[in-house]
């Protein structure tokens, strides 16, 4: 059943693809360096209409290459591009298209996301794309319809992130996924650069049981968020939103001191990061396994997401930023922060008022 499943598909894709020419362009050329993520647009969010088209356009693309970018990366969910049935939201792929051509337009070049499924949320209790083959096949589909639309996107421009933060239980659960969802777009497109992330919300400690396909057109990918107590100071969808105490970087990110004056209530959220030391060193070794990797295979490696909340210490946060881009810039990380404008990460402010200094911080060489 699962080899008709392969082999209906790639009729699916070669009977697309027949009377259209085939994209020109190298993926060698296919080059990233500093970038950020186009967050809460086709993505995570509840704005459609007017509301969702006016959020990001062509000046958006503008703006970002001026400020010394190279790339976006295009976060997309399932139920923004398609119906429960699979049928297309031809407003959402059309919002998509624009958005590669506005990049071509301007020379940047674009990782297309494909970020939330209904089947998956990297939060979410339960993931049905681990359980049931439907859900799978569906995954699979889904890449097919996005190929069919993008293929002839230059090889040189546009990219594919295959699914954003996978949270398997297994992380064979992530790898067989991983390859077959390979093997699917590769029957027609033999040399679209794909960028791969591990287990484990894309987490640069379980690179070590990331099983990647003998392909010499991938990007390795990561994400981080450490120390998480930082990067996301009361964020409200996490365990510790109700901590309101100091977080220090560099050095110590909680003195003992500090957690002795703290009430009880706050103590149980922070008793584990007391004496905890961070510095640039321990980011650099975190990032370890990735490099490792990236150099045993000869595979690009990018940290497709990094960031703090606005609700961090500013002073630590900056300092934050300039060890992760000295990381990046020593190793030969590309990067993309989360993100460009929106939440509370964003390089504008709600308001459109530019973070000059964390801008300064993202783009430096």
């Amino acid at each position: 059943m699962k080899n008709l499943l392969f082999i209906a598909l790639a009729v699916i894709l070669l009977a697309s693809c027949q009377s259209k020419p085939t994209p020109n362009g190298s993926p060698a050329d296919f080059k990233l360096f500093k970038g950020t993520n186009v967050a809460h647009w086709l993505s995570q969010s509840e704005a459609r209409g007017a509301e969702r088209d006016s959020f990001f356009q062509e000046k958006d693309v503008a703006l970002i290459k001026s400020l010394g970018f190279d790339h976006l990366r295009l976060p997309i969910d399932e139920e923004q591009m398609w119906d429960e049935n699979g049928v297309r939201h031809e407003d959402a792929f059309k919002l998509m298209t624009n958005c590669l051509d506005w990049c071509k337009k301007h020379q940047l070049k674009v990782i297309v996301d494909l970020h939330i499924l209904r089947s998956h949320h990297f939060n979410a209790e339960v993931k049905p794309l681990w359980t049931d083959p439907k859900e799978q096949e569906k995954f699979y589909r889904l890449w097919v319809d996005l190929s069919s639309v993008m293929k002839d996107y230059s090889l040189s421009d546009v990219a594919y992130e295959l699914m954003n933060e996978a949270v398997a239980d297994d992380p064979e659960q992530w790898n067989t996924l991983l390859a077959k969802a390979m093997q699917t777009i590769r029957v027609t497109e033999p040399e679209r650069i794909i960028v791969i992330g591990s287990n484990k919300w894309q987490s640069a400690n379980t690179f070590d049981v990331l099983k990647v396909p003998a392909d010499k057109n991938i990007i390795l990918s990561f994400h981080f968020y450490e120390p998480f107590p930082l990067t996301h100071h009361l964020a409200s969808w996490t365990y510790i939103k109700n901590y309101s105490g100091p977080v220090h970087y560099p050095g110590v990110l909680l003195s003992k001191e500090e957690f002795d004056a703290l009430a009880p209530d706050q103590q149980a959220i922070a008793k584990d990061w007391v004496g905890v030391e961070w510095n640039i060193e321990k980011l650099e070794q975190m990032m370890q396994l990735p490099l490792q990797k990236s150099k045993e295979l000869g595979l690009p490696l990018y940290c497709g997401e990094y960031g703090v909340i606005d609700s961090a210490p500013d002073a630590d946060k900056i300092r934050w930023y300039n060890d992760m881009i000295s990381v990046f810039n020593k190793n030969g990380i590309a990067s993309a922060n989360w993100n460009y404008k929106s939440g509370s990460f964003g390089l504008l402010n709600g308001d459109g008022v530019k973070n000059e200094a964390m801008i300064q911080e993202v783009i430096r060489k």
